[in-house]
């Protein structure tokens, strides 16, 4: 399974926390991760002081919060394998994974045991197959070699444990045939309860568990940590235990944030959430019905089967609207055939085997209180209706969770299919989207984000939502006469903004809202039938624009401007200047590079119990033994252990998909050789080190490729033969739509007249919505050189980038003069004006400008420098 952008962020930040807290502990890994500058901004105001778990100060407990359709699952089992390797030290790991319910609980077990889901394979990939799932009401199958040869996962509910009896419990109660597992156990061994006071120890699942110290993969954690849960924790004595939770509570130690708009970046969920108001609930539910059928004929373009699915949510038995009733007015009213209806509640399970991807499956509708809140999972589901009052409908956010999913997690093609919809009872627009705005939050979202990704399709002229004024777009309508077919393809020219209307004298009207294109101007011309029809679009369009073009962004009018690329000049041929496709060209060897480990780099002194190893920069590690009897069978030559078996396992750990296997065991080969023989470490301390060598092993090859990056990236766009050059060919078009689906600004501040999507699309600034880079697009928008500008969007594909050594460069505006020229600007604020990461921009930021010929002008704008502000910087420099 391919992972997503911040899917790989999360699993790298849990990896590095791993890893530090290894050599400086968890509490000085938490605290040192979360406060660095990135990871800080990231947190926004998540991050705090760390909280160990009381009796389990040394054990790693964190959090990390991602929203509803982040994928929990899929990246908790990655997650088994980095703890393993970064932090347990285990070959064959125990997991004991928890979920909030018993419905997931058996959906989770029935995944992992399924070698053909992502899930398992994940699993199965990372441990080579050697995988051993577990219902945990099926402890007393677990035999000693399962744990000894795999890593064994045991699914179960978080109320499986917490109890604070634990007499009668099954988890916790005396099994004979769990004894094969306690054969070796000391009588008194601390930790573990007896059958009585100062009794022998209980053949227990827990005490199964106390021993073999597990992960803990705790799924929907907010609903389960407790003071209890502390006790239950203790029982378990976890060796790390990984909480995933889109809306986490306070002490979680909360390691990394994923935000709503990372999953919509993603392709993963479906926003923003279009809502409709309606005062009777019958209105809200002809609306979901209709906006299916409309949604239904534009999937019906798409390359991929998709069958638009309404989710009614209806309310309790004894009110007026319960399921009964709402479906025999779906059925009675509206015409619905009661095949294309399924219920889904606590006594009717209609979806119970039902597969609704399936594209012979007729269900169009699907009706629930609150039985959707687990266990089904349907990302056809775009409409959600619901007939109660979403202010006290406990389960809204999770039904409304189901509709955000995106179908194939992938963009489609057409805008509306991109959107989910929501159609909700209530008297006050306002107060039913500040209703919906506290449902998104209950799903993980930021509150500003939360009100970002709603919009409204039936917003009253001049009225904004959360209080703020949004401009209304202009319509025109033009009669013509047309067929339902011929309506159809009208309206599929451009289904946001064109809408066919058939009239009372029987004509159709086509409704255009906002401006079209030249493009889709001539896509509906070439579907209408007659000269005489052709003419008087025409004329409808060209009135429209007339008396309402100063209203339009040039985006909006189909203009377009391109920013040119950089290139380098490799070996006589132009390419992009990305240090990725740079490498592609240039030829390296681990070969060429030193695999050998100074004694400041790797040094090993034995103790006691363990070793301190050196690992330079004032780095020391006291690693100890996990277990005596482990020391002592490590301590003699064991027959499968050599210096061929340990270069294995090492090239397993450090395994790189830039570096040839052979070529990685011969360079491994030698480090090995020159720690055994030249500098004359024992093999078996090695053996015992082996996580913590792969470690520095690794880092090397890290700063090998790093430095070797460096070079090349200098030598292609720096060095004394690099020629780099621009093209607009190849460049950068912004145009209308360009960052559609994009977080966007919604301040109160200032109005401005240049953005080239328009003040309604002007993509979400960093920091503070009205703070120094508002202030910065403010003073931009005023110059009168300039004739429109773009908030540029870090890491969007069709975002304007230069290229850097380790990644890439997104400065935060980009601007076409009056005269042609584009003005690329980067602002940075007073804390990071100096950084050596600013110099680096500035550095091929003045590159390109250095070879644009006069096309390009580059600048890092400063709150202050040298008496200017802002503004006179911009002025200074385009003059």
């Amino acid at each position: 399974m391919i992972l997503k952008e911040y899917q790989k962020v999360t699993l790298k930040t849990l990896n590095t926390f791993f890893e530090q807290a290894r050599i400086f502990g968890p509490k000085q890994a938490y605290e040192s991760l979360t406060q660095e500058t990135e990871q800080f901004k990231r947190l926004r105001g998540y991050a705090d002081a760390y909280t160990p778990l009381n009796g389990l100060e040394t054990t790693p407990y964190v959090c990390l919060r991602l929203p509803t359709g982040g994928g929990k699952t899929i990246l908790g089992a990655y997650a088994v394998e980095i703890a393993a390797n970064s932090w347990m030290e285990k070959d064959c790991p125990m997991v004991l994974w928890l979920v909030p319910t018993q419905t997931i609980r058996s959906q989770t077990v029935e995944a992992l045991k399924d070698p053909k889901h992502p899930y398992r394979k994940v699993l199965d990939d990372r441990f080579g197959g050697r995988v051993r799932i577990f219902d945990i009401g099926d402890f007393e199958t677990i035999l000693p070699h399962d744990l000894r040869s795999n890593c064994s996962v045991v699914v179960g509910t978080i109320q499986s444990l917490r109890v604070k009896n634990t007499e009668g419990r099954k988890v916790y109660s005396h099994h004979e045939m769990l004894e094969p597992h306690f054969t070796h156990v000391p009588e008194r061994k601390a930790g573990l309860e007896t059958i009585s006071d100062g009794g022998t120890i209980k053949f227990s699942f827990a005490n199964l568990m106390h021993l073999h110290r597990p992960l803990m993969i705790v799924d929907e954690a907010h609903k389960a940590v407790t003071g209890l849960s502390e006790e239950m924790q203790q029982r378990v004595n976890p060796s790390a235990i990984v909480e995933f939770t889109a809306t986490p509570r306070k002490k979680s130690n909360i390691l990394h944030s994923v935000t709503a708009q990372e999953l919509k970046d993603e392709e993963m969920i479906k926003l923003p959430v279009m809502l409709t108001e309606h005062p009777t609930w019958q209105q809200a539910v002809t609306t979901a019905i209709s906006k299916r059928a409309e949604l239904e004929e534009i999937a019906e373009k798409d390359k991929d089967y998709i069958r638009p699915i309404v989710l009614f949510q209806a309310q309790n038995k004894n009110q007026e609207v319960n399921v009964t009733s709402l479906r025999q007015h779906l059925i009675d009213n509206e015409g619905i055939d009661a095949e294309k209806i399924a219920v889904a509640t606590g006594d009717q399970r209609e979806l119970d085997g039902i597969n609704l991807f399936d594209p012979s499956c007729e269900i169009e509708y699907v009706i629930t209180v609150e039985a959707l809140k687990e266990g089904w999972d349907c990302s056809f589901a775009y409409v959600f209706c619901s007939v109660a009052n979403i202010h006290s409908a406990t389960d809204a956010e999770q039904l409304l969770g189901r509709v955000l999913r995106m179908p194939f997690a992938t963009k489609r093609k057409s805008p509306a299919l991109n959107k989910s919809y929501a159609a909700l009872v209530s008297k006050s627009f306002s107060e039913t989207a500040k209703a919906l705005r506290d449902k998104l939050v209950a799903m993980g979202f930021e509150e500003e984000e939360a009100e970002a990704n709603i919009e409204a399709e039936q917003l009253p002229l001049n009225t904004g939502l959360f209080g703020r004024t949004s401009r209304p777009k202009p319509q025109r309508k033009v009669t013509v006469s047309a067929t339902p077919e011929k309506a159809k393809r009208i309206r599929s020219v451009a289904p946001a903004k064109i809408k066919t209307v058939v009239n009372e004298s029987g004509g159709t009207s086509i409704e255009v809202t906002g401006f079209l294109t030249p493009k889709e101007k001539e896509q509906v011309k070439q579907a209408l039938e007659t000269q005489t029809e052709v003419k008087e679009f025409e004329q409808a369009m060209f009135e429209h624009e007339k008396e309402h073009g100063h209203l339009a962004a040039p985006a909006e009018l189909g203009l377009e401007f391109t920013v040119p690329r950089l290139m380098a000049n490799i070996q006589g041929e132009l390419d992009w200047a990305d240090t990725d496709i740079l490498m592609e060209y240039h030829n390296w060897s681990l070969s060429d590079h030193s695999p050998k480990l100074s004694e400041k780099e790797f040094g090993l002194k034995s103790q006691a119990h363990g070793f301190e190893i050196d690992l330079g920069y004032n780095q020391k590690i006291n690693w100890t033994y996990m277990d005596q009897t482990e020391q002592m069978m490590l301590d003699i030559d064991v027959e499968d252990w050599s210096i061929q078996t340990l270069v294995l396992w090492l090239d397993r750990k450090v395994r790189d998909k830039f570096i040839s296997q052979p070529e990685l065991v011969a360079w491994l080969s030698d480090g090995i050789r020159h720690l055994t023989e030249a500098r004359g470490l024992p093999l078996s301390s090695l053996m015992q080190c082996k996580y913590i060598l792969a470690k520095v092993f690794k880092d090397r090859i890290d700063d090998i490729r790093r430095t070797v990056r460096a070079g090349v990236y200098q030598q292609s766009l720096f060095g004394p033969e690099a020629a780099p050059e621009i093209s607009f060919e190849t460049g950068f078009t912004f145009k209308e739509g360009v960052f559609e689906g994009c977080l966007k600004y919604r301040g109160s501040g200032a109005q401005f007249t240049k953005h080239f999507t328009g003040m309604d699309n002007i993509p979400a600034f960093d920091g503070k919505a009205d703070g120094e880079e508002f202030q910065c697009a403010v003073m931009l928008d005023s110059l009168p050189e300039v004739k429109h500008w773009i908030r540029n969007v870090a890491k969007h594909p069709d975002a304007f980038y230069l290229p850097l050594a380790h990644g890439k460069f997104y400065p935060d505006y980009v601007a076409e003069l009056k005269d042609g020229r584009i003005f690329v600007v980067e602002y940075k604020g007073e804390l990071t004006a100096d950084t050596g990461d600013t110099e680096r921009k500035r550095s091929v930021g003045a590159k390109w400008e250095q070879v644009s010929g006069g096309k390009g002008i580059f600048l890092i704008v400063e709150k202050e420098l040298d008496g200017m502000g802002m503004r006179e910087q911009m002025l200074a420099r385009i003059e």
